[in-house]
């Protein structure tokens, strides 16, 4: 299966907290001409759980006509409200989405049989190709490869999962079960250095933060790995270990990726949801200088 590098996009916000379109329009274009497969707004990095219901409807929409399905579009449905959930999966399906990337009610750490549940009544409610996020660590639940399975082997239209997880063998069993039953799953890394793993296992590539401040990097991997220039593939998975340094700059990275696309890109605003408005000088630079020592500043 060829490998692929998807952008969980940040979103881009007015002072009110509201969808910024040129901004975002902008980004949109940024990680297209420098060579991304994808795009997945409203993921974590797009700062979901802040967003209103109508401003989400409004980005989603947005994506869908910039974008212009030059390249693959899953958007981010989650909602703690599992009705606005379908909702906003049907409204997405409609635009002409390729697929709805969905993460389970957190608070309450759910059971594998809750788990099945959840995902199996929101295929039921939905059109929209499904593709579950796994990240235990905000949701508290993480979906075991047999649920992924008795899923699969159930509805059609669960397409793929995003395993944002440390546990980089469980992204490996999960792809060699699904695959067993439907080789097309697509199953995508969350974190970015597990890309080998997962492209090694037959995965789908990776659905990684970092490629929207360095997206030509990212694109440039994965056609290595791709064609199998392993030589190159080997100094830039030591880099991205290093990169990965980013995420843990500060508690909401977003803030931290916003100001960096505004240095080093293009101009845009930086504006992000309380409490997360700020960061110290020190981190911004402390991040910065992780990039200029790689030399990927300009």
């Amino acid at each position: 299966m060829r490998s692929n590098i998807i952008t969980p996009t940040v979103t881009f916000l007015n002072e009110d907290k509201t969808i910024n379109i040129e901004d975002n329009k902008k980004l949109i274009n940024y990680l297209i001409d420098n060579g991304v497969d994808g795009l997945a707004p409203l993921g974590s990095s797009g700062e979901f759980p802040f967003i209103s219901f109508e401003e989400k409807k409004k980005l989603i929409d947005l994506y869908v006509k910039e974008n212009n399905k030059r390249i693959k579009l899953i958007a981010g449905t989650s909602s703690m409200d599992f009705e606005e959930t379908i909702e906003l999966s049907n409204f997405a399906y409609d635009l002409g989405v390729d697929g709805v990337l969905v993460i389970p009610p957190y608070y309450f750490a759910m059971s594998q049989e809750e788990g099945f549940h959840y995902y199996d009544e929101l295929a039921k409610n939905t059109k929209a190709n499904i593709y579950i996020y796994n990240f235990e660590a905000r949701s508290g639940f993480n979906i075991s490869a047999d649920n992924v399975v008795k899923l699969i082997k159930k509805h059609k239209n669960i397409k793929g999962l995003k395993d944002s997880t440390s546990d980089a063998e469980h992204t490996k069993e999960v792809i060699y079960k699904s695959h067993m039953i439907n080789k097309d799953f697509e199953v995508y890394s969350g974190f970015d250095n597990h890309f080998l793993i997962n492209a090694i296992s037959g995965g789908s590539g990776c659905i990684s933060a970092i490629s929207n401040i360095i997206p030509s990097y990212w694109a440039k991997l994965v056609s290595a790995v791709n064609n199998k220039k392993f030589d190159d593939v080997t100094k830039k998975m030591r880099e991205i270990d290093s990169l990965m340094k980013l995420y843990s700059v500060d508690s909401n990275f977003s803030l931290l990726f916003k100001k960096i696309i505004n240095e080093k890109e293009f101009k845009c605003s930086t504006y992000t949801f309380f409490p997360f408005e700020n960061i110290d000088e020190d981190k911004y630079k402390h991040g910065m200088s992780i990039l200029n020592n790689l030399g990927l500043l300009k």
